[in-house]
Formats: structure tokens, C-alpha cells, sequence
């Protein structure tokens, strides 16, 4: 795997492909500018040696469609922020002058282009388009993980245009290197910890990590399903009840490869689905009509902790309950506790998908384990197996 570290970039135009794609208040101003800060170490090391960097990312999804709301204009006072110098904005992607807002660039500085999703060419991964991308440039460097999963022409198909001068960004490398980390060199016990709503949506992941885990720890809304298939009384717990039968073959499956799996025995249930509700500790399996589960219980944080500490390896994938609620919160919190703890031990872990990396941001704890992916849907698939397009693009092009 090729990355800024085999190249020097002195006068090149280098083509970076970054995810900007930030949250945005009202006034358009970045709520959270975590990814801008984790493309920075590529960024410093090309204008460092005096490379010329022109940034492309997507920002939500303007289908095509030009507005003020969209546009990457808006997020540059946060870049130049986190970049410490200033940095040349193009509204033009294609033609002359964006061709002129390049050449009138000096080494070591750098140009953000607007963004790819006003040209609709971008999502359909348009190979013309692609080919009019790479013309701006002489290098092309991927670090947009968070948007390898799609097929997009920034992403998947420019890259056969920089046969030979093309490279991962640092962020791509540090999200595949942890990736594989747990998938392919994953010191034993492994334990996954799998939360969420759905068992529909990480069908494919459960499948695909049960011969590389020693164990499984099954909480958040989709626990109800599994519980429910083993004849316990959810009560009015969310259930998808066209999963029960998946449930129980994917048990079965996980006892076929000896892999223990470990659902919660007791939850916090409420009488409402706010913070203020009634609330009580009882049996996963013995919930009444008219209550529902929203949180794992203190037994099963004690079970679930131990397992966590005695691990080497550990992927978290999910909350653990409604952890946005300060009342349905501790089980997740737990959880972030004893991974914490276990990696100041030297154990590796992966936080990675959606709502996982918002509970571990909420709780302060980014910083005390081993990587919090940036990429929710790259990294899902990732776990699914899947080869991503914008990872295959630089690998096989």
C-alpha cells in the first residue's frame, strides 16, 4: 500500500481527494471538524515538500444541483483553522478557470475545489468527467475514507488516470491498517461488540466476523430480536420480528465456530420513550406490556465489562442503549469504560459506524482508544468483506 511516505511532492499538482463532507449549523458555520483535522497530516506533508494541493470532497447531497447551502465555500474558515494558512477557493471544478486557479498557485499552497455533487456526473461515476478531474493534476492521493464505499467518479474511477503517480492519504492507510488490524491480525480473545437497532443491518458483518472472534457481545435494540426468537417477553422493546428465525442461525452459527455469544440478562426498561419516564432494572426476558427496554442492566454491564477486559482485540460497533438519554446511558458509558481501560492495558480497539463513534465523542473518550473510524458506511462494509470501490480503484488501476 502506497502512501505519501514513497513519494516527494515538490511542484507537483497534487489532486487530493478528502471527505469534508462536516456537519453545519444555521449560519452554514462546521459543527464538528473532526475529518478536515484527519486529512491534515497528508496536507502538511505535500505543501511541506513544497507540493501544490488542490482538495476535492462532497458536502451532503445536492444532487446535481447548485446552492449556497452546499457549497464548500462555506466550510473554508474551519480548514484554514485547522491548516494554519490560508487557502484559494475555485468555484469552477472543470474548464479554464479552475485551470487558471491552479497555475496561479504557489508551492506549499493550497486550493479547495467546490463541490463534486454540483456536477451530477460525480455520483454517477461519470469516466469523462473522471478524466476531466485528472487533467488538473499530476498526482492523485486518496484520503477520503468516508466515501470509499461508493462507486463516484472522484473516488472510484479518476485513479486509472495516475497509473503511476497515485497513493492512499495517511487517513485511508490508518482506516485500513485498523481495519485489518482486527479482520486479519487480531491478537486472541477478539470480541466484537455489536449494538444498534437493527439485526437486519449488521447481518452481513456478524457473518462475516464469526471466524475471527472469540467473542460476541449482543446489546441495543436489536437484542430484543434475538431474545424474543428464544421465547422471552420483550414487552413493547423494539423488535423486528421477520429477523427472529436469522437470529437464532446466526447463534447457531456462532456456536458452530465457537464463538460465545453474550446477550444481555437484565435492561432498564421505561414506561415511555423520553428521559423522564418511569423506569426499573428487571429480566431481558421478562418485560411487561406496556414497558420497554432502553438500556442494558447492571448485571449485564458487570458480564459484558469483564468479558471487554479480558480481551486483546476488541471491535465496537453500536451503542448499547439510548445513550443520548442521560437516564438509558450508563450501559453504553460502561462500555466505553472498560474498552478504555482494557486498551491502556495494550489491548487494540476499533470504534467505528455511526452512532458508536457519536457515544464515545459525547463521553470523551476518542482519545482513549486505539481508532475511531471516520468513515460510518466505508467502514460497515468494510466489516461486511466487501472490497470498496475507492480502495480497489488504487489497488487494481
Amino acid at each position: 500500500m502506497t502512501t505519501p511516505d514513497d513519494f516527494n511532492f515538490n511542484a507537483k499538482v497534487c489532486l487530493v481527494r478528502v471527505d469534508f463532507n462536516v456537519p453545519q449549523d444555521d449560519q452554514l458555520r462546521v459543527l464538528d471538524d473532526t475529518r478536515i483535522k484527519a486529512a491534515l497530516p497528508t496536507l502538511r506533508k505535500i505543501i511541506a515538500e513544497g507540493g501544490k494541493a488542490v482538495l476535492m470532497s462532497h458536502l451532503g447531497r445536492p444532487k446535481g444541483v447548485v446552492s449556497d447551502k452546499y457549497s464548500l465555500k462555506n466550510i473554508i474558515p474551519s480548514l484554514e483553522n485547522v491548516l494554519g494558512a490560508s487557502v484559494h477557493f475555485s468555484q469552477d471544478i472543470l474548464g479554464s478557470k479552475a485551470q487558471q486557479a491552479i497555475r496561479s498557485l504557489k508551492n506549499g499552497e493550497v486550493l479547495l475545489l467546490e463541490n463534486l455533487r454540483f456536477y451530477k456526473e460525480e455520483e454517477q461515476g461519470d469516466e469523462n468527467f473522471s478524466r476531466d478531474l485528472a487533467q488538473l493534476g499530476d498526482f492523485y492521493v486518496n484520503d477520503a475514507f468516508g466515501a470509499a464505499h461508493r462507486t463516484h467518479a472522484s473516488t472510484a474511477v479518476i485513479a486509472k488516470f495516475f497509473p503511476n503517480a497515485k497513493c492512499f492519504g495517511y487517513l485511508m492507510a490508518k482506516e485500513l491498517k485498523a481495519i485489518d488490524q482486527v479482520m486479519k491480525n487480531g491478537e486472541n480473545p477478539v470480541t466484537a461488540i455489536l449494538g444498534g437497532a437493527k439485526v437486519s443491518s449488521k447481518i452481513d458483518i456478524i457473518e462475516n466476523i464469526l471466524p475471527v472472534i472469540d467473542h460476541l457481545l449482543i446489546g441495543g435494540g436489536m437484542a430484543y430480536t434475538f431474545i424474543k426468537a428464544q421465547g422471552g417477553k420483550i414487552g413493547d422493546s423494539i423488535v423486528e420480528e421477520d429477523r427472529q428465525e436469522l437470529a437464532l442461525s446466526l447463534l447457531e452459527s456462532a456456536h458452530k465456530k465457537n464463538v460465545q455469544v453474550y446477550l444481555p440478562l437484565d435492561v432498564v426498561v421505561a414506561d415511555a420513550f423520553n428521559n423522564e419516564a418511569n423506569r426499573k432494572e428487571i429480566s431481558i426476558r421478562k418485560i411487561p406490556k406496556g414497558w420497554q427496554g432502553l438500556d442494558i442492566g447492571s448485571r449485564s454491564i458487570e458480564i459484558f465489562s469483564k468479558v471487554i477486559e479480558s480481551s486483546q482485540t476488541i471491535l465496537w460497533n453500536g451503542p448499547l442503549g439510548v445513550f443520548e438519554m442521560p437516564n438509558f446511558s450508563k450501559g453504553t458509558l460502561s462500555v466505553a469504560q472498560a474498552v478504555a481501560k482494557t486498551t491502556s492495558r495494550g489491548a487494540f480497539s476499533l470504534v467505528g459506524g455511526g452512532d458508536s463513534v457519536s457515544a464515545v465523542k459525547q463521553f470523551h473518550y476518542e482519545s482513549k482508544v486505539s481508532y475511531v473510524s471516520t468513515g460510518g458506511g466505508a467502514m460497515l462494509e468494510s466489516l461486511e468483506g466487501k472490497m470498496l470501490p475507492g480502495v480497489a480503484a488504487m489497488l487494481n488501476s
